[in-house]
C-alpha cells in the first residue's frame, strides 16, 4: 500500500490542477484558447524546468538553493557571448552552447562540493548561489543587453506545426521518462531513502549525487534560455524566486524533501499548479501579495499530507 501511495501522489496534484483549470476557465472565458494556453505555458515553462531538475537533487536526499543564481549566470553568459561574436546565427548557437555549458559547470561544482567534500547541501548551495550571482553581476552589471531577433522570434515561433514551448515541454517529458527507466533513477531513490544502506550495497553514492546536481544545472540552464527567449535581453538578477518556487513545486508534486520518494512528473504538475494559482489570484482581482501566502499554505498542506502518508 505504501509503495502504491508513493507512486500515485502526483494524482492528487493532477486533481488540484484540474480544479484550478476549471476555476480559471470560469474567471477567464478565453482561457482555453490556443493563444492563451501558449502564453500561459510560456510563463510557466521556466519554473517547470527548474522544478524537474530540482527533483533529482531532492530524490537523492539533497537540495539546490543555487538554481535561481544559475539561471541568471547562464542568461548573462549567453547574451554576452552572442553580443561578443556579432549577433550572427553562429553566435546564437555559440551562446546557447556556452549557456548550457555554464549550467552544467555550476551543477558539477555543487555536486563535487556536496558529494565529494561532504559539505551540507543547504549551506553549500546557498553559498554557491551567492558566488554565481556575483559572477553574473560581474559579467553584466546592468540589465538590458538585447539578443538578436532570430533568438526571440525562434522561441516565440514554432516548428512542425507546434509552438516552441510545447516542443520543449514534450522534450522534457520524454527525457524524464527515459531517465525514469534507467538504473540511475532507481539508485538515486535508494541513495535518498537509505544512504548508508545504499553505500553498503556498493552503489556509487557520490557519483549519483553529482549526477543529480548536473541534471539540476542542466535544467536550470534550459530554463534560463527560455527566459532569455521570452525577455529578449540579459538580466543579472533574473530568476531570484525560482529556487524556493521550485522546492514548492517539488513538495507539491509529492516528492519527499527527505529524499527517496516522488518523481519529476509530480514536480511538473506542481509547477503548473503554482502558476495557475497566480492566474486565479490575478483574475479574481485579489491583491498580488496573496499569491505568496497561498503558496506557503499549499506547501505546508503538502508537507502535512506527506507526513500522514509516511506514518500510515
Amino acid at each position: 500500500m505504501q509503495a502504491l501511495l508513493d507512486g500515485r501522489l502526483w494524482l492528487i496534484t493532477l486533481g488540484a490542477l484540474l480544479v484550478l483549470v476549471g476555476v480559471n476557465t470560469a474567471l477567464q472565458p478565453n482561457f482555453l484558447d490556443p493563444s492563451v494556453l501558449q502564453s500561459n505555458l510560456t510563463t510557466f515553462l521556466p519554473l517547470v524546468l527548474v522544478a524537474v531538475g530540482q527533483t533529482y537533487v531532492v530524490l537523492g536526499g539533497d537540495i539546490d538553493l543555487s538554481v535561481g543564481a544559475i539561471v541568471a549566470l547562464v542568461n548573462v553568459t549567453t547574451v554576452s557571448v552572442i553580443a561578443a561574436l556579432g549577433g550572427t546565427n553562429e553566435a546564437v548557437l555559440a551562446g546557447l552552447a556556452a549557456g548550457i555549458g555554464v549550467g552544467l559547470a555550476c551543477g558539477l561544482v555543487n555536486g563535487l562540493v556536496v558529494a565529494v567534500l561532504r559539505f551540507q547541501p543547504i549551506v553549500t548551495t546557498f553559498a554557491t548561489g551567492i558566488v554565481f550571482s556575483g559572477l553574473a553581476l560581474r559579467i553584466l552589471p546592468d540589465a538590458g543587453l538585447p539578443v538578436p531577433e532570430v533568438f526571440w522570434r525562434g522561441y516565440a515561433g514554432g516548428a512542425f506545426g507546434l509552438p516552441t514551448v510545447v516542443i520543449v515541454l514534450a522534450a522534457v517529458v520524454a527525457v524524464t521518462a527515459v531517465v525514469a527507466r534507467r538504473p540511475f533513477a532507481i539508485r538515486l531513490k535508494a541513495v535518498g531513502g537509505q544512504r548508508a544502506a545504499a553505500f553498503q550495497t556498493g552503489l556509487a553514492v557520490g557519483r549519483l549525487r553529482v549526477g543529480a546536481y548536473l541534471l539540476s544545472g542542466l535544467f536550470a540552464a534550459l530554463a534560463s534560455l527560455c527566459l532569455t527567449g521570452e525577455t529578449a535581453s540579459g538580466d543579472p538578477l533574473m530568476g531570484q524566486t525560482l529556487a524556493l518556487s521550485s522546492i514548492s513545486a517539488v513538495v507539491l508534486g509529492g516528492t519527499a524533501l527527505a529524499g527517496g520518494v516522488g518523481g519529476p512528473l509530480g514536480s511538473l504538475l506542481g509547477a503548473l499548479v503554482l502558476g495557475m494559482i497566480g492566474n486565479v489570484i490575478f483574475f479574481a482581482g485579489l491583491p498580488f501579495e496573496y499569491q505568496t501566502l497561498v503558496q506557503g499554505l499549499i506547501v505546508l498542506a503538502a508537507l502535512a499530507g506527506g507526513v500522514l502518508v509516511a506514518r500510515r
